[in-house]
């Protein structure tokens, strides 16, 4: 599965990583490509090496979704 992580963050500091086929994913100019990943949990560790508070989205990434 492709990731990617919106370059905006959210009203809490958080940047979302999304999966590609999210209702959620951010447009073209406002995301991030991770990389293709079998789970969110390394998807969000990349993006963290970026963003310091990346958070999985709550709905297509729950898993990984912290706040």
């Amino acid at each position: 599965m492709k990731y990617y992580v919106n370059q905006n963050a959210q009203k809490n500091g958080d940047h979302e990583v999304h999966t590609e086929n999210c209702q959620y994913l951010p447009s073209i100019a406002n995301r991030k490509y991770l990389g293709d990943f079998s789970s969110c949990k390394p998807a969000v560790d990349e993006a963290k090496k970026t963003y310091s508070k990346a958070n999985g989205c709550k709905i297509c990434s729950p898993s990984c979704h912290t706040s």
